[in-house]
């Protein structure tokens, strides 16, 4: 019975939705992962507003491609915009954090060196690209990315044809 239900989801005729759905529970997971490293210090994600945002746009690109799949609907534009939003989020967010952040400790490792009387130059931080930042954006790419086939190929009809269920 349950390779009965297999074969069903791999013949079904809107299958190439799963892998936005995938991509929407990837999406919506990286939200809750740190985006940006620096030392021992973990930023960005979900307490964040950029983080509910992209937590929000996986949560949708998960209901639209499986509204697809139930309804045999074509959803490609829509997920188009947002794997086109949730990549720039994540992007612009984590490079603004990463920059912002290592000025931030820079600035006062430095003020900390003044009242110290150290002399010399204070080593900046080097803050990184954290996991959740990566998941977010190959989530958000591949979301664009299957958006983006129906603008490249031009199908003639966007819609699946129904099938006949009375067989």
């Amino acid at each position: 019975m349950a390779g009965h239900g297999v074969s069903r989801l791999l013949s079904h005729s809107m299958r190439a939705y799963y892998l936005p759905l995938a991509a929407g529970v990837l999406l919506a997971s990286s939200a809750f992962m740190p985006w940006t490293l620096v030392g021992n210090q973990r930023l960005g994600g979900v307490p964040d507003v950029p983080g509910l945002w992209v937590l929000g746009l996986g949560v949708l690109a998960v209901v639209l491609a499986g509204l697809s799949v139930l309804t045999r609907k074509n959803s490609r534009h829509p997920l188009l915009l947002v794997g086109l939003t949730a990549f720039a989020i994540v992007l612009v967010t984590e490079r603004l954090m990463e920059r912002s952040v290592a000025d931030q400790l820079w600035a006062r490792s430095q003020a900390r060196a003044i009242v110290a009387g150290e002399q010399g130059p204070v080593r900046r931080p080097d803050p990184t690209m954290a996991p959740g930042a990566y998941l977010g954006l190959s989530a958000a790419s591949v979301i664009a990315l299957f958006g983006m086939t129906i603008v490249i190929k031009r199908v003639a009809r966007p819609y699946a044809e129904p099938d006949d269920d009375d067989a």
